[in-house]
């Protein structure tokens, strides 16, 4: 029986687009042993970031922060906006749409797609039709939306935003590792691939 290693993550969180290639890492070296869930966070809700000069300064020099450690490209293209929401919520559901209707693989795939288009190309993310835009061709748009829109979208999301809770994770992203037994080694915010094959190799010592 394999183990599974948990990702909490938010799509609009800048730390969790400098942890995507690591986590495609980890996916690809430890198939073997691991099965991979996504777990979405919710990182911040509607109306909650005041969008002023301010805020923009405050989130520039954050996501250099992380584009520097990180290596991941960072656009500027959303400082133009004199307007925006910071809802990550969309997005959240978004994924968690995809991973109910097409399958966890097809989830991690679209995650990251969306987090480059936000993150790399400056696409807004909040919106539903760039949601739907960015599906990959080989998924139904229609069961997508129809899915999307239901009361059982926005009960999943909830639920998984409980789960993050529950499991300790108030900062993205947050590496939870379970053995067969169901006990948990968490792990909290940006790690490098070595420091989490350091802790995966200490794991399974």
């Amino acid at each position: 029986m394999k183990r599974e290693l948990l990702f909490v993550v938010d799509p609009m969180c800048s730390w969790c687009w400098g942890f995507a290639p690591i986590m495609e890492e980890l996916r690809t070296n430890l198939e073997s042993e691991y099965t991979f869930s996504l777990v979405l966070g919710g990182l911040r809700t509607k109306g909650e970031m005041s969008w002023d000069e301010r805020s923009k300064v405050y989130l520039q020099g954050h996501w250099e922060q992380v584009a520097q450690r990180t290596g991941q490209i960072f656009s500027d293209t959303l400082f133009d906006k004199n307007s925006f929401d910071y809802d990550t919520y969309p997005a959240c559901k978004a994924v968690i749409t995809v991973r109910e209707v097409f399958g966890m693989q097809r989830a991690f795939k679209y995650l990251h797609t969306i987090q480059e288009a936000f993150y790399a190309q400056g696409k807004d993310i909040t919106n539903t039709d760039i949601l739907n835009e960015l599906l990959d061709e080989s998924l139904d748009s229609r069961s997508f939306k129809t899915f999307f829109e239901s009361d059982r979208a926005e009960l999943l999301m909830q639920h998984d935003f409980a789960k993050a809770r529950s499991m300790g994770a108030n900062a993205f992203p947050f590496v939870v590792i379970m053995d067969e037994e169901g006990h948990m080694v968490c792990q909290k915010g940006y790690r490098s691939l070595e420091d989490m094959n350091r802790l995966l190799k200490d794991k399974n010592a």
